[in-house]
């Protein structure tokens, strides 16, 4: 959500910054921006454009020398996108510019006193009042400037700041929203995603909160909001800049879906323990006695991550027998809840920044609760955060909607699910069934992939569907959910998804030939009554397509997967059902990575 990338160095600044949002066009935007200057030319020279990245660069003039910049994709939410509401913004004066992820919450109170005081607005935007604050500033130092200008703001943000009186440095600051400095050899960067720097430098390091730093050419510093000096040590990024292309394939969606045979082999890979059926997550900091005294356990995720979480209780409920649930962040942590010191609370993220997820660990973290993090991108704010936690190693995700990521967290979850029943209750010959289980997953997966073909002409038949929906039951249900999700996300046809259980409490009023069910049936102990859920369908003329292990006589299609434990058959139903949704966008025409009004990384409520 929304995008920001910086340089000071002695380079050509606008080539660096346009191939930057162009690294980040992934997290959704709207339009887009850039501002330049170097000391030899302190003047501010900007060009904003609603749009794509690539209208902003049709509108760069030929002479727009710098060396110093910063840029920006935004994701409306003050003002309707526009050239006037893209960032950059600019004071009166037109010397100070400033790009800004996350809300100002209190912009309309600072707003109208601004107004007051005779200020002229350009834009609908919260931004725009930062830059009059910085603006109007009587402070001798552009980080005294920025600092006294935050001290009056009240929300989340990542912002970077250009003055042309201080044409040698750039000055960020972070609060909720991710800020990354980038370290090269007499040249800095700054961005929102690491993904905008790996093509220049794999040294990095991540603003906390509350944390301020000053980009010169040859140096940096990292300090908070009130002055206080930070030590910062440069982190390497395990991640390369061919992590971030297409590899080949036409979009992002279709190489991620298909990286993951390596990437489960991945996240199971140095974790198992053979000699005593087990599974070690180095990185939980929860020793036996602890993980013991555990008395239940709180999932909190949004979205996609949700949904993975829906399934890890069920998993940890099940091998570990600890009470589970998943909520969504964005609920919980608007509720009051009751927050038990005998729970373990797990947060879950792909990004590691999804702002109702971190505002929900903030939160238990200040009731005194032990909070784990599933996470994909190391170093990330919720990782930091937490008192432990599990990497997913799913690699880089570039597609706004979530594959790969989801099925390694569920993988997450299953190895985090073993490593506490082993130390509870979970026998060796039940913990050596699991793990052998979870060894079967890239090549199921691989055979999964492999039968693409047919599923994309299933999808062909089923396009042309104004609504769809997915049941499933028990361990079904939450592969219902998300591939409902993921359909409506990238091909926008209505989906819901229901437990098949509740079908006859309403739902099979929705029932007729025009409204398709795709029913999850596993070959488990429910098997006769997900069958039962399909007569009722096919009873009021609904046309099925089952994913199941076998044919299902009563459906029109089925997608036959490959068996592995109960447990673990969530993970391998949930894959052919990507394929569903991406082929069914393709036909539509659909831009299946940019999906619209939607964004990657969620950093603001």
């Amino acid at each position: 959500m929304c995008g920001i990338v910086g340089y000071i160095g002695k380079r050509d600044v606008a080539p660096l910054l346009l191939e930057g949002l162009q690294r980040l066009e992934y997290r959704g935007y709207d339009s887009a921006g850039i501002v330049v200057n170097s000391p030899k030319s302190p003047a501010l020279k900007v060009v904003k454009a609603k749009g794509r990245v690539r209208e902003l660069e049709s509108r760069v003039p030929k002479r727009f020398a710098g060396t110093t910049g910063i840029a920006h994709t935004r994701w409306a939410t003050h003002g309707a996108p526009s050239d006037l509401n893209s960032h950059p913004h600019l004071d009166a004066d037109n010397k100070v510019a400033v790009v800004h992820n996350g809300i100002v919450d209190n912009a309309d109170e600072l707003r109208a006193k601004l107004t007051a005081e005779g200020v002229v607005f350009v834009s609908e935007t919260d931004t725009e009042v930062l830059v009059h604050l910085i603006g109007r500033s009587p402070a001798d130092t552009l980080e005294e400037k920025v600092r006294e200008a935050l001290k009056v703001v009240e929300g989340t943000y990542g912002i970077a700041v250009m003055h042309a009186d201080f044409a040698d440095r750039i000055v960020v600051a972070r609060n909720g929203s991710p800020v990354v400095l980038g370290i090269g050899e007499k040249e800095m960067f700054v961005a929102s995603d690491v993904a905008a720097l790996v093509a220049h430098t794999r040294q990095v390091v991540t603003l906390d909160d509350g944390e301020m730093a000053t980009l010169k050419a040859d140096d940096f510093r990292t300090y908070t909001t009130s002055g206080t000096t930070t030590t910062a040590t440069p982190e390497t990024v395990e991640w390369e800049a061919a992590s971030y292309d297409m590899g080949g394939h036409d979009t992002y969606m279709h190489k991620e879906i298909t990286e993951q045979v390596d990437a489960v082999d991945r996240v199971l890979r140095g974790r198992i323990d053979d000699r005593f059926n087990t599974v070690h997550l180095g990185g939980l900091n929860l020793d036996p006695r602890e993980a013991r005294g555990i008395r239940r356990v709180k999932i909190l995720g949004c979205g996609t991550s949700y949904h993975a979480g829906l399934i890890g209780a069920g998993l940890i409920e099940g091998l570990a027998r600890i009470p589970a649930d998943a909520e969504p962040a964005s609920e919980f942590r608007y509720r009051n809840p009751v927050v038990d010191p005998d729970t373990l609370y797990i947060a879950v993220s792909q990004s590691g920044e999804t702002y109702d997820v971190l505002a929900a660990v903030q939160e238990l973290k200040r009731k005194g609760a032990r909070v784990l993090g599933v996470v994909n991108v190391v170093g990330s704010a919720i990782a930091r955060e937490a008192d432990g936690g599990v990497y997913v190693h799913a690699g880089p995700e570039v597609c706004v909607v979530s594959t790969k990521c989801f099925t390694n967290t569920v993988v997450a979850f299953a190895l985090l699910a073993v490593h506490l029943g082993r130390i509870r209750d979970l026998s060796v010959t039940d913990g050596k069934r699991i793990i052998e289980g979870l060894r079967k997953l890239p090549a199921q997966i691989q055979e999964i992939l492999d039968g693409e073909e047919d599923i994309k002409k299933l999808a062909a038949e089923y396009a042309e569907a104004k609504s769809m929906m997915f049941i499933g039951r028990v361990r079904g249900y939450p592969v219902a959910l998300e591939a409902s999700l993921k359909l409506k996300e990238i091909s926008y046809i209505h989906a819901e998804a229901y437990p098949a259980s509740e079908l006859k409490h309403g739902p099979l009023a929705l029932i007729e030939p025009a409204m398709p069910t795709v029913a999850i049936v596993p070959d488990d102990d429910l098997l006769e009554k997900n069958r039962a859920a399909l007569e009722e369908i096919k009873a009021r003329s609904g046309r099925i397509l089952a994913v199941a292990h076998r044919e299902q006589e009563k459906a029109d299609h089925t997608i036959v997967v490959p068996k592995n434990e109960d447990e673990l058959d969530p993970i391998l139903m949930g894959i052919p059902l990507q394929l569903l949704a991406y082929h069914t966008a393709l036909s539509l025409g659909r831009d299946i990575d940019k999906p619209r009004n939607l964004a990657k990384s969620v950093t603001v409520e």
